[in-house]
């Protein structure tokens, strides 16, 4: 179980990255 949730969290916070680097750099969009 703690692999699922590990798992979960790395996919939550490489979509946080994902979107505060399309909020920084807006023209590559």
């Amino acid at each position: 179980m703690t692999l699922d949730y590990a798992l979960a969290g790395l996919v939550t916070a490489g979509l946080l990255a994902y979107l505060v680097y399309a909020l920084i750099r807006p023209e590559r969009f």
